[in-house]
């Protein structure tokens, strides 16, 4: 497996959202991440794929909500999201792809 496949499963797409929108006017891009990943391996991943420098990442998980699928109760999955926050100088074009 190759150090590149590691890190698009670390982060999988970035999120584009209102309230990601103005955390991205403060310099900061939000991304949807595996579950299980902690932010060192974050910030290597940012660092490496987009090739910026990262000045630190805030992490927060999403509980699933409970719905209701075709008349069965169902859940949806647990979302972890990181909350980039990007060196002075550096951005992310994030409404193209990589």
């Amino acid at each position: 497996m190759s150090v590149k496949a590691e890190y698009y499963d670390v982060i999988r797409k970035p999120i584009i959202t209102e309230k990601a929108t103005t955390a991205s006017e403060a310099g900061a891009v939000v991304f949807e991440v595996a579950i299980d990943s902690n932010k060192p391996q974050i910030k290597e991943a940012v660092e490496a794929l987009f090739g910026v420098k990262v000045k630190a990442v805030n992490t927060t998980i999403t509980k699933g909500k409970t719905k209701r699928f075709r008349g069965m109760m169902g859940r949806r999955k647990d979302v972890k999201k990181a909350y980039v926050t990007l060196e002075d100088g550096n951005t992310i074009d994030v409404s193209t792809g990589l």
